[in-house]
């Protein structure tokens, strides 16, 4: 890793996404509503650091995986801590997150640029990425039929494959 990448890895890597005093922190959060392991929340968020570090350095568009995407919206609705603390602060730069408008053409540009982030992912920490939390362009893109559901009030069952 270059020298100047490594000082902002460290900033970033140095930032914390947990308030200490909170009754339920970020990580805590995350976990809860994504129905994931601490450990595993704890991961992505480490995830989200680097790609957020890859978005600092990188000349062209990414992509995230699903999972790092979910810490960075949980993150966004943390306005003052991504806004102030985080962009500001820690990276020194706005990075704003766009939806997609949808359609086959968006489809294939992020898919491109998912690989691409992949890529300079391995390059710039020397390692693939972790596939369970970041999978294969197939598995990113195939599986986002998703909805919010109030476990509270529904049963959430698996369908049946034949």
């Amino acid at each position: 890793m270059r020298p100047d990448h490594l000082a902002l890895w460290q900033k970033i890597e140095a930032f914390e996404l947990d308030d200490p005093h909170a009754a339920l922190t970020f990580t805590d959060r995350l976990a809860r509503e994504n129905g994931w392991p601490l450990h595993f929340s704890l991961r992505a968020v480490h995830e989200y650091k680097r790609f957020m570090l890859l978005l600092c350095v990188a000349e062209h568009p990414l992509t995230p995986s699903d999972q790092v995407d979910q810490v960075w919206h949980l993150h966004l609705l943390y306005t003052r801590s991504y806004w102030d603390d985080f962009c500001q602060g820690t990276l020194g730069r706005a990075i704003h997150h766009g939806p997609t408008r949808g359609g086959a053409r968006q489809q294939e540009q992020f898919t491109d640029w998912y690989a691409r982030t992949r890529e300079l992912y391995a390059h710039t920490f020397g390692h693939a990425p972790p596939a369970d939390l970041w999978p294969d362009s197939a598995t990113r893109f195939g599986d986002i039929n998703f909805r919010r559901v109030n476990l509270g009030r529904y049963w959430l069952l698996p369908k049946f494959r034949f």
